[in-house]
């Protein structure tokens, strides 16, 4: 029998986000702040550039929007982006850490290794007072 639509789905969304930060734990925000400066760690912004554009983005941030992530991170496809292979700690955001426990899962089931996201997302991070800057796009 097919679903009726609104009605709930088999695997909800929220399901897929806790099964994702089980195989990709995110890392805490007071951890990530810590990680900031660390020349071995690489933040990902993974919001769209509406975003970055209206609430800036955590300084350095290298901006990789959801929908090309793994394609940028996979040296098998066109679309590689070395910056985001270059052996470096990979740390995820999005908005509030559900984009980015999906995208973080899907990156360890590629094969990256050191990859995570910070807890509650860029809204966290601001909210806490850490800093953001004006993206330059």
């Amino acid at each position: 029998m097919a679903r009726v639509p609104g009605s709930p789905l088999p695997l909800p969304a929220a399901e897929l986000v806790a099964e994702a930060n089980e195989l990709a734990p995110p890392v805490p925000l007071e951890e990530a702040r810590a990680l900031l400066d660390d020349e071995f760690v690489r933040f990902v912004d993974i919001r769209e550039p509406g975003e970055w554009e209206r609430t800036g983005i955590i300084p350095g941030a290298y901006r990789a929007s959801r929908g090309m992530l793994e394609f940028w991170v996979d040296p098998a496809s066109p679309y590689y982006r070395p910056a985001l292979d270059d052996g470096r700690r990979l740390v995820l955001y999005c908005g509030g850490a559900w984009r980015s426990a999906l995208a973080a899962a899907s990156l360890a089931r590629m094969g990256v290794e050191d990859v995570t996201h910070i807890a509650g997302g860029f809204t966290a991070w601001s909210e806490a007072g850490y800093p953001v800057e004006p993206s330059h796009r």
